[in-house]
């Protein structure tokens, strides 16, 4: 079977080196490690600003780079493995180990430690970052710049309820390919949720709903419960009980609460299909 494009950066002219003699490629090459700089990117289907968006990189992720194009970098994300093209700007060299993550649901990234200072970008919840230096109430991070050192914490210490997360996360803009609290689509507000636990999970729903690791895998009539993960084709919800779930929707482009009924009625019209798995952790 072909590999999944999404998560295996391969090209008719390009592969990357670990791929060698599982698919054709005129030539092979080793990625080159680099750092996302900037507080979110977009991971684009082609070198163009016009192109599709399919996900997004935060600030720290690491990444491969196996081609720089005009001003753009095809790339593999090491987070979740997905590939595509980003604005070249936005990489930096690589940075020391991430030792604490952001826990705001956004939070500035300031040029000294003073609530005064200007600042260069805005980092999302779930953005991993070195801290090399404190000063009152800040925490210098490695990369450059300030955050205020209350909307951090250790990795070591990670959120004990994903679902409470989730609901933090309530009113958000709906955002295709989205990955950031500026605007998110339904797979990453689980992969985002999960992440602040701990958890590190694929990106797209229908790799999350195939994803062997992510709990045990249940038929969709089973009574619900309290951080089931519901699938759909194409879709992903987060059970709150029996019969809520929060889910970042394209209906109201917002993320919500809503009843299991309406959502589920809603997917049989747009999807063809009403609930199909059950994956409680």
């Amino acid at each position: 079977m072909p590999l999944d494009r999404r998560l295996h950066a391969y090209r008719p002219d390009l592969a990357d080196a670990r791929l060698r003699g599982r698919v054709e490629a005129e030539r092979f090459v080793a990625g080159e490690p680099a750092t996302i700089r900037v507080g979110c990117v977009d991971l684009k289907r082609e070198p163009s600003l016009e192109a599709p968006n399919d996900s997004q990189l935060l600030f720290g992720e690491e990444v491969s780079v196996f081609d720089r194009r005009e001003g753009f970098a095809w790339v593999q994300n090491s987070t979740d493995g997905y590939v595509g093209w980003l604005q070249e700007g936005a990489l930096g060299p690589a940075l020391p180990e991430p030792s604490h993550r952001i826990t705001a649901l956004r939070t500035p990234l300031l040029r000294a430690p003073s609530v005064k200072a200007p600042y260069t970008s805005f980092l999302s919840l779930g953005s991993r970052v070195a801290v090399v230096g404190s000063r009152d109430r800040y925490a210098e991070i490695a990369g450059g710049g300030w955050v205020f050192a209350e909307h951090l914490s250790a990795l070591d210490q990670p959120e004990a309820d994903y679902v409470a997360t989730a609901c933090r996360l309530l009113g958000v803009p709906y955002l295709w390919g989205g990955r950031s609290t500026f605007g998110l689509d339904c797979s990453a507000l689980v992969q985002l949720a999960l992440a602040a636990a701990g958890l590190s999970i694929p990106r797209d729903s229908d790799q999350q709903e195939n994803c062997a690791a992510l709990g045990e895998r249940l038929p969709a009539d089973i009574t619900r419960r309290r951080g089931d993960l519901l699938y759909w084709p194409g879709h992903v919800a987060i059970a709150l009980d029996s019969e809520h779930v929060v889910n970042a929707t394209g209906a109201p482009m917002l993320v919500v609460e809503e009843p299991f009924e309406e959502l589920d009625r809603r997917a049989r019209a747009d999807y063809g299909s009403g609930l199909r798995t059950v994956r409680r952790l």
